[in-house]
């Protein structure tokens, strides 16, 4: 072969790499505001805060609630998930769309205000309370709210039962109690018949201090197991085969306790559809899926649409990306993925939540993240300027609520 074919053949074939890399280099994923966003965006721009919120759209909260009560009534009971909408105005507004005075309340001081503030409500605690806690919650009761009828606690060993007990004796007082089942999340719960006998025995040996209320069983791992590992269909039918045999042993041994009225709860967001067609549960407790955060997106709540954002304005914008003691190498960067060519600060950030509009905005992973002025990269194409907002979706509600103090709703 002749030097210059070799040469030639070379460089041919260099050109041929450097092209091909130019082809993988980053596609534009960037996008101005959608019509939705672009309105919302012009509304907190005229009204907003101009600082870090919680956006709630009334208008998508509304169908989300449609859809939970044209699934679970008039057949059963809805209860909702008090700790997924952490603000007292819009538990208040869920439950009149709704036509239920059901809360499920998971957390003391909650649970105190819920009592003052929702004193009609029938409350059941989604998990078990240390007796302290619950002692705390009576000395520091306020207002009309009846624990005697209104409120039931979790109950999940014997050994905590007989700490409600004792409690119940130096109050002076009855507590209504309901057993959590273990229906195969493996979270905590009555596992086996020796342990619901020993509760419910305990149960009935003391109706001066003991009211039997009914069974809870959280279910969420019905639809979080990969199917490739197990079949939803085998995971629900053993949550209902574990349910029927604690209503089955109380109705078989001890049927003094066993009322009409008994609260049967049972379900959660993700798995509420999957109960429509079992006959065994009253009661079914919904939260997240009223405003959908991303973790819920699964299959079963196709139906739902997401109804909560973080909305957060940009503070800077520049047109380049500058990385600290990077500079020079900044431009390279930003030459290569168009969608770092833009640089925006946002007020705040470093939330549990990821960015939804405008499309293509991504924090960067060199500078890091930040909660006091994060910085997020796009292309040209998201058109933001500064006083415009960013728009995250949380991961999850009931952390993020509680972050931003009076939640906006539009």
């Amino acid at each position: 072969m002749k030097r210059r074919h070799f040469l030639l053949g070379a460089v041919g074939a260099g050109a041929a790499a450097v092209a091909g890399a130019f082809a993988a280099r980053p596609k534009d994923e960037g996008a101005p505001y959608d019509a939705y966003f672009r309105a919302l965006n012009d509304e907190l721009r005229r009204n907003g805060p101009m600082k870090p919120s919680l956006v709630v759209d009334l208008d998508r909260l509304d169908r989300n609630i449609a859809a939970v009560v044209s699934s679970v009534q008039p057949r059963k009971h809805f209860r909702v998930v008090e700790k997924s909408l952490p603000c007292l105005g819009l538990l208040d507004y869920v439950q009149k769309r709704a036509g239920t005075n059901r809360l499920m309340s998971f957390h003391q001081p909650f649970l105190s205000l819920d009592a003052e503030r929702l004193p009609k409500s029938d409350i059941l605690l989604g998990k078990p309370m240390p007796a302290r806690a619950a002692e705390r919650f009576y000395r520091g009761l306020k207002g009309r709210f009846d624990p005697a009828r209104q409120l039931q606690w979790l109950v999940d060993t014997p050994e905590r039962l007989s700490q409600y007990r004792e409690l119940a004796a130096g109050l002076g007082t009855r507590l209504r109690v309901n057993v959590e089942i273990d229906v195969g999340l493996h979270r905590g719960g009555v596992r086996d018949e020796a342990a619901l006998e020993a509760m419910l025995s305990q149960i009935a040996a003391s109706p001066d201090r003991l009211e039997f209320s009914g069974f809870m069983g959280y279910d969420p791992h019905v639809v979080k197991i990969p199917a490739a590992l197990a079949s939803q269909s085998q995971l629900f039918a053993n949550v209902m085969s574990a349910y029927r045999r604690c209503v089955e042993h109380l109705r078989t041994h001890h049927a003094p306790l066993w009322r009409e009225d008994l609260t049967l709860n049972t379900a959660g967001s993700p798995t509420y559809k999957l109960h429509e067609a079992e006959d065994l549960s009253n009661d079914i407790s919904v939260g997240s899926a009223l405003v959908k955060p991303a973790d819920f997106d699964v299959p079963t709540l196709a139906h739902h649409e997401p109804a909560c954002f973080i909305a957060t304005p940009v503070l800077k914008a520049s047109e380049e990306l500058r990385l600290a003691g990077l500079e020079d190498k900044s431009r390279w960067l930003s030459q290569w993925d168009v969608n770092q060519r833009r640089t925006f600060f946002i007020y705040g950030g470093h939330w549990m939540a990821r960015y939804e509009s405008p499309r293509g905005l991504r924090p960067n992973a060199l500078f890091g993240h930040s909660s006091n002025q994060e910085m997020a990269n796009g292309s040209p194409a998201v058109g933001l300027g500064v006083d415009d907002h960013v728009f995250l979706r949380p991961s999850q509600s009931e952390a993020l609520f509680l972050q931003f103090g009076d939640v906006l709703t539009v």
